[in-house]
């Protein structure tokens, strides 16, 4: 008699890859979706990619060819978003979208497939979204009865008009990767064939850069997209001036004047 084929444990993986860390939601059977360890696991990855000075990017992405993640796993819900036990759910998930959003280095979704609920809500905390033109995106909170955490709102309004936002929640309908990439939530689309290619590619586009003037940028751009009104300016020029004062800025002009590509340190 054959055996039945063992499956993997859910799981969250971290590796390596050069300037790369990427991030995989390895659950392929359920489409990716993300078990209470999954998400409690997320901070710890980004922990692992913001100590490496080596690590520039971080690329979060799906395990197999269907699904860049289905949101929550449901399964576990009847235990652990019931009562008591949901506020407990709730600051896991809190946790990895401020782990996310709060990272100090760039962070790009590789989205293939299915990107819903808890899903697109960790794609739109990062810098860039990647996604390929057989992509789907949805909110579904309202058909299962949840309601959607405020602190969450924040990375969606970020994406797309207060108009959208709603009409993603209210209706939980499912959008496809064009209609998605119109409304803002994509950031590029490419042929699902490209996408792993073109994020690497942007990706090591990016760690090829001074990482102070990037983490700069990143903190600039954010602090006055949240606060808009009231930005921490006398930080924002602190990050800014350190750029000035580092080894990479002299490195910077020395091969631009020996026209050369800089070798970027970090410091």
């Amino acid at each position: 008699m054959a055996q039945a084929a063992e499956v993997a444990s859910p799981s969250l993986k971290y590796q390596k890859d050069g300037a790369i860390g990427w991030i995989t939601a390895d659950n392929p059977a359920r489409m990716n979706a993300l078990t209470a360890s999954m998400w409690g696991a997320i901070p710890e990855a980004i922990a692992k990619a913001v100590a490496d000075p080596d690590v520039r990017v971080v690329i979060f992405r799906g395990a197999g060819d269907k699904a860049f993640s289905a949101g929550a796993d449901i399964s576990e819900f009847e235990n652990s978003r019931t009562g008591d036990a949901a506020k407990t759910y709730d600051a896991l998930n809190d946790a990895a979208f401020n782990a996310l959003m709060g990272c100090p280095k760039p962070t790009i979704a590789m989205i293939h497939g299915f990107c819903l609920g808890g899903g697109l809500g960790l794609a739109l905390c990062c810098d860039m979204r990647i996604a390929d033109d057989a992509s789907q995106f949805a909110i579904p909170a309202a058909k299962l009865g949840i309601g959607y955490n405020a602190r969450w709102i924040r990375p969606i309004l970020t994406a797309v008009p207060a108009a959208r936002a709603k009409e993603l929640l209210f209706t939980g309908r499912r959008f496809r990767s064009a209609d998605a990439e119109a409304m803002g939530l994509v950031s590029q689309l490419v042929p699902t064939a490209e996408l792993e290619a073109t994020v690497r590619t942007l990706a090591l586009e990016i760690a090829a850069n001074a990482p102070l003037s990037v983490a700069a940028a990143k903190q600039v751009i954010d602090e006055i997209s949240r606060h808009p009104e009231n930005p921490d300016m006398a930080r924002l020029d602190a990050v800014v001036t350190a750029c000035f004062e580092s080894e990479d800025y002299a490195e910077g002009r020395r091969a631009f004047l020996e026209k050369r590509k800089p070798a970027f340190k970090g410091r």
